[in-house]
C-alpha cells in the first residue's frame, strides 16, 4: 500500500527514480528536501549513469570475464588467491581510515559495524539472510554479535588457500602484492578512507556499484568449473558470502546517495572525478591480474 501511494506521489511531482525513503522525506516537507532539488538530483544522477556507471571496470571487467570460464591453471588459481588476500587485508586499513574520519558517530558506527564484521564479529539478525550457518548473516549488526577467530573473513581465505598449499606467510601480506594491486590499496586508503568527506562518499558509492556489478557470481561460477574440472572442493564461503551481501548493499548504496544530496552541498563534478578515480584503482587491481594470469598460462 506504501509503495503505492510513493510511486502515485513520485508520478504526481514528476519524480519518479527516487528511492522511497526520498520520497517519504518529500512528502513530509523535511526541510532539507524540495521538489526543485529533487529534479536537480535526478539529473545528475543520469550524469552518474552515463559517466561513472559505465566505467569499463563495472561493464567489461576481461579478467573476471574469463575466470567465469574456469579454465585456469593451478599456477593463476594460486596467484589469484595470493593477490586478493592483499586487497582483503589492506581493505582493513581503508575501513579503519573510513571510521576515524567519519563525520557523525552514525557514520563511524556504520564503518566500525563493517570493519567488526571483517575481522570476525558475526552480524546479529532477527530473521535468516541467507548466510549459511558457517558464514553467518548478512545483514543485521555486530551489535549484541559473538566474535569468532574463524568468523574473520580473511581467515575464509586462508582456509582456501591451505587446500593450494600455500601457507600463512605466503598471503595476505603487503610484500606479497604486485604494483597493481598496491596501487589499489593505496588507492582505496586514500580516497575511500580518506578525509575529504565528498572524496570518501564518492569512493564508497564507486565501490559498492562495483562491487553489486556481478563479479563476484563470476568468480564463484569459475571456482566451481574449477572444482569439477580438477575434483577439487575449494571452500568458496568467502566469495558465496560477499556475493549475497552486495545484493542487499546496491539499494542501501542508492539511499546514502540522494540523502547526502538532499542534506549537503554536493560537487558533483568532483563527485564524478573522484569515483571515476576510485574505479581506476579498481581497474588497475583487475588489470594487474590479467597480465599476470597471461604470464601464468603455461605453468602447470
Amino acid at each position: 500500500m506504501l509503495d503505492d501511494l510513493l510511486a502515485s506521489f513520485a508520478q504526481k511531482h514528476h519524480i519518479e527514480g527516487l528511492t522511497a525513503p526520498s520520497l517519504i522525506a518529500l512528502s513530509e516537507g523535511r526541510n532539507e528536501y524540495s521538489f526543485n532539488k529533487a529534479k536537480r538530483f535526478l539529473k545528475f544522477q543520469r550524469r552518474i549513469n552515463s559517466e561513472l556507471l559505465k566505467h569499463r571496470v563495472i561493464t567489461d571487467n576481461h579478467y573476471t570475464e574469463w575466470f567465469e570460464h574456469g579454465e585456469q591453471n593451478l599456477a593463476q588459481i594460486k596467484a589469484f588467491i595470493i593477490q586478493f588476500s592483499v586487497f582483503s587485508n589492506q581493505f582493513l586499513i581503508a575501513q579503519l581510515h573510513k571510521m576515524i574520519h567519519a563525520d557523525t558517530l552514525e557514520s563511524m558506527r556504520a564503518s566500525k559495524e563493517i570493519l567488526a564484521n571483517e575481522i570476525g564479529v558475526r552480524f546479529k539478525s532477527t530473521r535468516h539472510s541467507g548466510g549459511g550457518k558457517n558464514l553467518g548473516s548478512t545483514e543485521g549488526s555486530v551489535e549484541g554479535g559473538t566474535f569468532h577467530f574463524g568468523a574473520g573473513h580473511f581467515e575464509w581465505l586462508y582456509n582456501l588457500a591451505l587446500k593450494l598449499g600455500i601457507s600463512f606467510t605466503e598471503i595476505g601480506q603487503p610484500k606479497h602484492g604486485t604494483k597493481p594491486t598496491l596501487f589499489f590499496c593505496d588507492e582505496l586508503i586514500r580516497l575511500y578512507g580518506g578525509d575529504n568527506y565528498q572524496a570518501s562518499q564518492a569512493a564508497s558509492y564507486a565501490v559498492e556499484n562495483w562491487a553489486a556489478a556481478g563479479f563476484w557470481g563470476q568468480l564463484i561460477k569459475g571456482f566451481h568449473l574449477f572444482n569439477e574440472r580438477n575434483g577439487t572442493d575449494l571452500p568458496l564461503g568467502f566469495f558465496i558470502w560477499h556475493d549475497r551481501l552486495e545484493c542487499q548493499h546496491a539499494a542501501h548504496t542508492q539511499e546514502e546517495l540522494e540523502e547526502l544530496y538532499f542534506t549537503l552541498e554536493l560537487d558533483e563534478d568532483s563527485f564524478i572525478r573522484y569515483g571515476n578515480e576510485m574505479l581506476d584503482g579498481v581497474a588497475a587491481f583487475w588489470d594487474g591480474l590479467d597480465e599476470q594470469r597471461r604470464k601464468l598460462a603455461a605453468v602447470h
